[in-house]
């Protein structure tokens, strides 16, 4: 029976967690699966949404009527699992939980779900949770709640790729993973616990890639923590799928941004528009931060490099900041900012800080007193050097941020927003959009284009006919039916020359 199919018969096993929506698919739970040996004829893959109720959860899972449920709990999901896990304890408390995942990984410091849970298994669990259910299964319940993961070789791992079924072949992401781990020491990431970066055995991996291309796969999201680490495994992957390209295939690379030597650069160069995506965590230019955080970044080289991206590829950059880090301020990271913004990547992702369990930077908290949301996903509320309302303002600079520059809709009006100072503009720009709304989401389309012209006419820097003329563009390129002209009011309509009291907007009343 394909791992993840609706309930027909009993099942010992089932493997669950609560994904942030459908498209994504559980990698871990299929690594868990496919390593059960002569358990997975008895086991099978149960995925949710973190949308579905708990209750309605729960009772899918118990139609298997199951020995064993173990749940994948991450930052994203631990508050949805956590109510599940008690209902199922409520209705049927015979039956065994086990938890694993990084929420879950770094006693003692550990959420409230794993005192209801009968197991916590912590760290790669592919062999140790094999280990846990033969002797549940057996009738020999270990006495230690808390199980330790030891370390397993990479070429003892049966590779999960197998597990992925038609369905997820058609609608969801594909994950894949050349190596684990990283040997860099970023004290806000988890991979910082991480000894070295390890790769799986390259041929191994290439056919596995190649069963999942025949198989129809055309986009892989690969996760390695540090793709271009090793620099001759990422050619021969590129090459790889250089040999396969076809105008669907779609690659996604989380890149280290200051290694780019002259060999990796011409593979790249040689991919066509939209088959490449690097992810790169440029996270602050500051180097007082990257040394407190343990950050090794070549900061003149991360430059170079995303400037050569950017001119002389067809890579799709999305390129990540983190506000929030220790001794950040807001002059600080608008610095960052404008200096990311000028090398034009095409999209910007502003990160709130978080704090993961386990992670190293928590060593910084008292000293710069840090104070986090008590709740998933534990962002940061306030720092010794940024208050609670400058931390509130900048949340929502990202949220507009998202809606209106890496949204690619106002490629036309983006350049006028941002004008000489980016970071400044936006915000001003964020303050007036929330003065006007009080929401920074589930604002309609047409609406959104209304606002825009009404928060940046009164800006002395903007020429208004030629902000009219960049959403009139950016408009007509939106998909909208009604024409840009069915946002004035007929009789106020005035040429292109008009004055700004004159163009009230329909959506504004």
């Amino acid at each position: 029976m394909p791992p993840d199919q609706p309930p027909v018969q009993q099942r010992d096993i089932v493997l669950s967690t609560l994904n942030a929506r459908y498209m994504h698919a559980a990698f871990g739970l299929r690594y868990l699966y496919a390593n059960l040996g002569q358990y997975r004829d008895c086991a099978v893959i149960r995925e949710f949404t973190i949308q579905q109720r708990a209750i309605d959860v729960a009772e899918v899972l118990l139609d298997y009527q199951p020995k064993i449920i173990g749940f994948g709990v991450y930052i994203w999901n631990v508050a949805e699992i956590s109510s599940v896990v008690e209902l199922i304890k409520q209705v049927s408390p015979d039956t065994i939980i086990v938890l694993g995942g990084p929420e879950v990984s770094h006693a003692p410091d550990l959420p409230d779900v794993c005192k209801i849970a009968d197991y916590t298994v912590t760290g790669a669990a592919e062999k140790s949770f094999r280990e846990l259910c033969a002797s549940i299964l057996d009738g020999f319940r270990p006495i230690e709640s808390l199980i330790q993961s030891m370390e397993v070789s990479l070429d003892q791992l049966v590779m999960p790729y197998d597990y992925y079924t038609d369905e997820d072949i058609r609608n969801r992401l594909v994950y894949v993973e050349a190596s684990r781990g990283c040997p860099y020491r970023c004290e806000f990431c988890l991979s910082s616990l991480d000894k070295t970066s390890k790769p799986f055995e390259l041929d191994v991996f290439l056919y596995e890639m190649d069963k999942l291309h025949l198989r129809g796969v055309r986009n892989f999201k690969f996760i390695d923590r540090t793709f271009n680490l090793k620099v001759s495994s990422s050619i021969a992957i590129l090459e790889f799928f250089l040999e396969r390209i076809s105008d669907d295939l779609y690659l996604h690379f989380e890149v280290i941004p200051d290694n780019l030597p002259d060999k990796l650069k011409t593979v790249i160069q040689k991919f066509p528009e939209h088959a490449l995506q690097f992810e790169i965590g440029v996270q602050t230019f500051d180097e007082a931060i990257q040394q407190l955080i343990s950050r090794k970044q070549n900061n003149d080289k991360t430059r170079q490099n995303l400037a050569w991206l950017r001119q002389h590829t067809h890579v799709y950059i999305h390129a990540d900041l983190i506000f929030g880090l220790p001794s950040d301020t807001l002059d600080n990271f608008a610095e960052s900012f404008d200096e990311l913004v000028g090398l034009r990547p095409h999209e910007i992702q502003l990160g709130i800080l978080k704090r993961l369990r386990g992670a190293p930077l928590n060593r910084h908290s008292d000293e710069y007193q840090m104070r986090y949301n008590p709740e998933p996903p534990y962002n940061i509320l306030q720092t010794r050097d940024i208050d609670f309302s400058t931390m509130q303002r900048v949340n929502r600079f990202a949220r507009y941020w998202d809606m209106i520059a890496n949204s690619g809709r106002f490629t036309q009006t983006l350049p006028l927003m941002l004008a000489e100072r980016p970071f400044d503009n936006f915000m001003r720009l964020s303050d007036s959009l929330f003065d006007k709304t009080g929401a920074t989401w589930k604002i309609a389309q047409r609406r959104l284009f209304v606002l825009l012209f009404d928060c940046l006419r009164s800006r002395a820097d903007i020429d208004e006919p030629a902000l009219l003329s960049a959403l009139e563009a950016d408009y007509e390129r939106s998909g909208e039916k009604a024409g840009f002209s069915s946002l004035f009011d007929d009789s106020e309509k005035t040429g292109r020359s008009g004055t700004a009291n004159k163009r009230q907007l329909k959506l504004l009343r």
